[in-house]
């Protein structure tokens, strides 16, 4: 739907630099958005903090989802409880997002993407071999790559 795997995106890049600098995942798709959130990258990545390892390491929904849902409702979300057309609008818009990065990844569930992984909810210390065995920064670039394609390919009139 989102996804052209034949054109690079604007923040897919960041978002990876970002995990292999040492951001957990969600930090690292939210805080490469700053430059449209209007957040800086030190309060994005408080603010995301606690949804790397799939929600502080509970092995959920995985970070990388979460960062890019975070990044999209800061970018385009509703901010009045009553706006159920908004409302609607940006849950239809978030499970596209999601239902897409499923389909190319196989899941949006950290413990699923990461299966047959040695996992813990405790966060890894960060080394080469850590980052050699964990796929996690191509999930960053897919998420950070699917938002940029919707955000591209919509009006931007209401970004703020």
């Amino acid at each position: 739907m989102y996804y052209d795997i034949n054109k690079v995106t604007p923040h897919e890049k960041i978002a990876e630099e970002l995990f292999l600098s040492g951001y957990n995942c969600a930090q690292s798709v939210f805080a490469a958005f700053s430059d449209l959130t209007g957040i800086s990258k030190e309060d994005s990545a408080r603010i995301a903090s606690s949804f790397g390892g799939g929600m502080c390491g509970l092995r959920s929904t995985c970070g990388a989802v979460s960062g890019m849902l975070m990044a999209l409702g800061t970018v385009r979300g509703y901010s009045d409880p009553a706006d159920q057309n908004g409302k609607k609008e940006q849950y239809a818009v978030g499970k596209a997002l999601a239902d897409e990065f499923s389909s190319l990844l196989g899941s949006v569930i950290c413990r699923e993407l990461l299966s047959g992984m040695e996992l813990s909810s405790v966060p890894s210390v960060r080394t080469e071999e850590y980052y050699k065995s964990r796929p996690c920064a191509e999930f960053c670039a897919v998420a950070a790559h699917l938002l940029d394609s919707y955000l591209e390919s919509t009006d931007d009139s209401n970004e703020k």
